[in-house]
């Protein structure tokens, strides 16, 4: 079995409550973390709320990476999604937890699109033609 693409979902605990609280840091932190990793940016979204929190997302060749904030509980989850072996997402976890000055941080991977291939044969993430994997 081989997977498309590999899921990192990280929660970030007793963090710094003001960075979590301002969406240009946590643009720049973000955008910056991904640019470390090696991955290609193609667009990113950032939204502040009212009183407190923010949510984001970057979107990438290989997939993308998501966060939400809860700055009230120094609180922060992220959702990193990768496909290939171009990237590597632990990159990118290790930045946001310093970034975030996280004091206790839990991750957990899970690979995403298993399929079984052929011995010899690889995984395409971005086939040449249109058909579907299989066929």
């Amino acid at each position: 079995m081989e997977a498309l693409g590999r899921q990192i979902l990280v929660e970030c605990y007793e963090c710094n409550e003001e960075v979590l609280n301002d969406v240009s840091q946590i643009e720049a932190i973000l955008l910056e973390a991904t640019r470390a990793s090696g991955a290609s940016i193609i667009s990113h979204k950032f939204h502040k709320f009212s009183p407190h929190g923010v949510s984001g997302m970057v979107v990438i060749a290989e997939s993308h990476v998501a966060i939400h904030t809860w700055p009230e509980y120094a609180y922060a989850a992220v959702d990193i999604f990768t496909c290939g072996d171009t990237i590597d997402p632990w990159v990118i976890q290790e930045h946001l937890k310093l970034c975030f000055a996280s004091r206790n941080t839990s991750a957990m991977e899970m690979k995403r699109g298993m399929f079984k291939v052929e011995e010899g044969q690889k995984l395409l993430f971005k086939p040449e033609n249109a058909a579907r994997f299989g066929e």
